[in-house]
């Protein structure tokens, strides 16, 4: 046996590689090479002193952190992509544009009835055939505004309190939206309106009638053969009136079947009416369009002695100064229809609905660049 060869069950065991070198004391330690098995601590931080180094992870370890993390990985849910933002839809947007349009329109033509313009409907044949039956006109309701009223004048007047006293009236808030609505396209058929020319004005004497059988007004006759209905006589009733002032004596052109002030000469007035009752002039023949036409003061009415009879007759300033006043009729220039308001209405109603719809365009355009993220 050699004393130099080791025996079997003396001597250190075989090193597994796998297992840290045991670490030997004294040995020096090289720079920048930690002992054998250690791990050196990270750059950037400094080994408190007194504070055992963080023991170096095994490999089981590793594996365990490693499936860990794939778990992780596995279960955690990707951020949901945000989808497109919904564009609106056209057709409602258009639809809805078209809405308020047609609000603003009515609205518009409502105003325009109200205070400017309307149109009436002939539902009588009281002045044929200057106005026939069915016929539509256009009633200016501002030009007593501007100037006073003419003899020879086709005014539409209110009836009521002066040729009605027991018209009813419809307290229904729906009815007269309903009644509002229809005199936009001139369907209404109010019977306490009446459509009549004026004949006398205040401080007037009107007579039925002289030897030749013709009306005179302040003792000048007229000469109506124009405009009275063919076959008709000025009247075949007498009277005598002196028209009170503020007040009006009219008469139809068809002389045989108009009812007018001569039907109400028991009424109080004596068959005249309020100037306060008249509701405007009408001026052109709108509908059917054969026939439309410019309603112009007859020249019988613009005969100077009328006027010079009138001053020496002594009538008040304002029916001499209606009566000094001949001006031309005021004329249309294109009225195309009995729904001249509503025309009218949405004629005003487009450009208002196009600046909307731009000043929503920018402010859109003006909010999205607000929400765009900054560099």
């Amino acid at each position: 046996m050699s004393g130099s060869s080791s025996r079997e069950g003396f001597g250190s065991p075989p090193r597994n590689p796998a297992e840290p070198a045991p670490e030997l004391e004294g040995t020096p330690t090289l720079p920048g090479h930690g002992h054998n098995g250690s791990s050196a601590p990270p750059a950037g931080e400094r080994q408190e002193p007194g504070k055992p180094a963080p023991e170096p992870e095994t490999a089981d370890q590793a594996e365990q952190a490693a499936a860990s993390d794939d778990g992780a990985g596995d279960t955690a849910q990707p951020p949901e992509e945000a989808g497109p933002r919904r564009k609106p839809r056209r057709r409602r947007s258009t639809l809805v544009e078209l809405l308020v349009l047609a609000v603003i329109a009515v609205a518009l033509a409502l105003v325009i009835k109200t205070f400017v313009v309307q149109p009436f409907y002939i539902p009588s044949s009281s002045m044929e055939n200057t106005l026939d039956i069915g016929d539509r006109v256009l009633v200016n309701k501002l030009v007593y505004d501007f100037r006073g009223i003419h003899r020879g004048d086709i005014i539409v007047f209110d009836g009521n309190g002066s040729w009605d006293f027991n018209a009813p009236k419809d307290s229904n808030i729906f009815a007269k939206i309903g009644s509002e609505l229809e005199g936009i396209v001139g369907i209404s058929h109010d019977s306490s309106i009446y459509i009549k020319r004026v004949i006398g004005l205040p401080g007037d004497h009107v007579v039925c009638c002289n030897a030749a059988g013709q009306i005179t007004v302040n003792g000048v006759a007229l000469s109506e053969k124009s405009y009275l209905y063919p076959g008709n006589a000025p009247s075949v009733t007498k009277f005598s009136v002196t028209v009170p002032a503020g007040r009006l004596w009219v008469m139809g052109d068809h002389r045989f079947v108009s009812y007018d002030s001569r039907g109400h000469m028991e009424n109080p007035g004596g068959g005249t009416i309020p100037e306060s009752a008249v509701i405007g002039r009408a001026f052109v023949k709108i509908w059917p369009p054969s026939r439309w036409g410019i309603l112009n003061i007859p020249a019988t009415f613009q005969q100077p002695k009328l006027n010079a009879t009138a001053s020496a007759a002594g009538a008040s300033s304002a029916a001499l100064a209606a009566a000094m006043d001949n001006g031309t009729p005021l004329q249309s220039a294109g009225a195309a229809g009995s729904a001249l308001p509503l025309a009218l209405g949405f004629a005003g109603a487009v450009p208002l609905s196009w600046l909307q719809r731009r000043a929503r365009r920018r402010l859109s355009a003006r909010r999205a660049r607000r929400r765009e993220p900054r560099p």
